[in-house]
């Protein structure tokens, strides 16, 4: 049995991009991406629900493994509660950003696709490279988050002295924590500014270079600032991280600069300040060729002679 095969018209991607869509079916369009990007962030936030437990134990981990929160008596970690349904509104809240971790590929695709169209093929390569590159530098600054909180809350708690007993509540200790993880995340992802200047073409890598010393500067004031804990090792460990990533992002810039064919160009090397020389042509101008001229096309009417009124009315004027 013979099936005839129906042309298939234009998808909505097609659609959106040569702007043959009205908007109100861009408002439906809007509608169903929330709804999917809803339904995936409703499972996700069952998924972490059913997480939230381990998770819970994963972020307490940097304080119980410390010598002063074992409690003497039953061997454990100490942490209170203050209020009776603390712990259980703080499971729902780490299970929401479990959740929300989980369901990004989908809600992440979402917001993609209906942003996409209105990008030309060139934008949609570097968000590409730009998305791919912002995952691992927020994992890596979660990571380094999660070594300093254990360095700082050693130093904390051993200068408290033997005589203080210290024990954290639970909900202000998992806000520390992700405070800390977010704001490190945060941070590492200041390179793909410095790249996203060059892409674009505001900054060269040789300028980007030449600001080294303000962007040090501004790494470790700005480490000193953000960090929570009062100890240097965290705001020297976050400066020092962001300076690597700073050079790091000026070597692709040099190397961006260098397939694009920057600094190549005739008044690369002149400062702005500096007359550009002149190159003077000394070769001789040859004569060009001789225009021969055109017959003509009729003889000239003759001119009437002008009758006495004429002369009267010249002689009066």
């Amino acid at each position: 049995m013979a099936f005839a095969l129906r042309k298939r018209g234009p998808s909505t991607f097609e659609r959106a991009s040569d702007g043959s869509m009205t908007l109100i079916e861009h408002v439906r369009e809007l509608r169903n991406r929330l709804f999917r990007a809803s339904l995936a962030l409703l499972v996700g936030f069952g998924f972490g629900i059913w997480l939230a437990e381990p998770v819970r134990k994963l972020l307490s981990k940097p304080y119980c493994d410390l010598p002063a929160s074992i409690d003497p008596v039953t061997g454990k970690c100490n942490f209170v509660q203050l209020g009776v349904a603390d712990v259980f509104l703080l499971n729902l809240k780490i299970g929401l950003w479990v959740g929300l971790i989980i369901a990004a590929p989908v809600w992440l695709y979402q917001l993609w696709a209906f942003i996409a169209p209105g990008l030309h093929r060139h934008e949609r390569r570097y968000a590409y490279i730009f998305t791919s590159l912002a995952a691992p530098l927020f994992a890596a600054g979660a990571v380094l988050a999660f070594f300093v909180t254990t360095k700082g809350l050693e130093f904390l708690l051993n200068i408290s002295g033997d005589d203080i007993a210290t024990t954290l509540e639970v909900t202000r200790y998992i806000s520390f924590v992700t405070n800390l993880i977010l704001l490190f995340g945060v941070a590492f992802e200041f390179p793909l500014i410095v790249l996203m200047l060059n892409f674009v073409g505001l900054a060269s890598a040789k300028r980007l270079l030449s600001w080294w010393r303000i962007a040090v500067f501004v790494f470790f004031a700005f480490s000193a600032v953000v960090t929570p804990t009062p100890d240097p090792f965290g705001m020297t460990a976050l400066a020092l991280c962001l300076t690597a990533l700073y050079f790091g992002a000026v070597g692709v810039a040099f190397l961006n600069d260098r397939r694009r064919g920057r600094g190549k160009e005739v008044y690369a090397g002149i400062d702005d300040d500096e007359v550009s020389p002149l190159e003077l042509d000394d070769d001789p101008v040859a004569p060009g060729q001789r225009v021969e001229a055109t017959d003509s096309i009729g003889t000239p009417e003759p001119v009437a002679a002008p009758t006495p009124i004429d002369r009267r009315y010249d002689e009066m004027t």
